[in-house]
């Protein structure tokens, strides 16, 4: 059985707490945008092991213990009876930029373990198994326009739609981890809701909506800053980097005709 997992935007980040538990609160829009890894499940019951991995595209430099999709999979092995199974990933979105690839994996390869062998997991248990692998991932198993809070697990239904948009995306080659990004923020209770915020017209945003984030990760990478500027000198109605990572995006009406350093990652697609 094969899937292919999407990344996602933040539209508006806003850190509005520290917990009691050294997580932070937040707010932000989820938006699901169509560049995705392939992920391939094929169950394998003549094996003596759990399961036998394969990596192309990207590389997955990490060990069984930190991959996602081998955490997803033992969250299922504990509480259902099912075969050894084949993981091929074919990895496309890139690690470090706030586009959540890496939750995307995990979240999918739940519904794929679900689905392939017929568990009938339900709704409830699904999502607390997306949270326990991370704040992201629960937004991946609706995988629709989403208002989130709490840590990024409390989802509620949006009605933003941005089809008909043409979208850019640039990710230079900086990683910026999730630790270093909140420790450039100051929390801040939120004035407006996004939830209000996103129906402005998206000419508007740019006046309106913010990424917390970014004002530290600009100060330590300039570079990152001056993509964004970049995207508004070509055009785009809306820009802002996604997420805790590097990478910027922008939202035009036509088509941008825009061209950035080589060794970026860029990608275009029409929402």
């Amino acid at each position: 059985m094969l899937c292919y997992p999407n990344a996602k935007i933040n539209i508006g980040l806003n850190v509005v707490e520290k917990r009691a538990d050294g997580y932070h609160n937040l707010e932000t829009i989820f938006y699901p945008i169509p560049l995705t890894d392939a992920l391939e499940l094929v169950p394998d019951p003549n094996s003596s092991e759990l399961y036998t991995w394969g990596n192309s595209g990207i590389t997955v430099d990490t060990t069984s213990d930190n991959n996602i999709c081998i955490k997803a999979l033992k969250l299922i092995k504990a509480k259902y009876d099912i075969p050894a199974v084949k993981i091929h990933l074919h990895k496309m979105i890139p690690f470090g930029a706030g586009l959540g690839g890496g939750s995307a994996d995990g979240a999918f390869m739940l519904t794929l373990l679900n689905k392939e062998f017929k568990l009938n997991i339900g709704d409830d248990e699904l999502h607390q198994m997306a949270t326990q692998l991370g704040a992201d991932c629960p937004f991946f198993l609706n995988n629709k326009p989403a208002y989130a809070t709490g840590i990024g697990d409390i989802i509620e239904p949006t009605a933003l739609d941005l089809n008909g948009y043409h979208f850019y995306l640039i990710k230079p080659p900086i990683h910026v981890s999730t630790p270093e990004a909140y420790a450039g923020v100051v929390p801040e209770p939120s004035t407006s809701s996004l939830q209000d915020l996103v129906q402005l017209p998206i000419e508007q945003w740019k006046h309106h909506i913010k990424n917390d984030f970014e004002k530290s990760v600009f100060e330590k990478y300039p570079e990152v800053g001056n993509l964004k500027m970049q995207l508004y000198e070509a055009g785009a109605l809306y820009a802002s980097m996604s997420g805790s990572g590097s990478s910027v995006f922008g939202i035009f009406k036509d088509q941008p005709n825009v061209k950035f350093n080589k060794e970026h990652f860029t990608w275009e697609s029409k929402l």
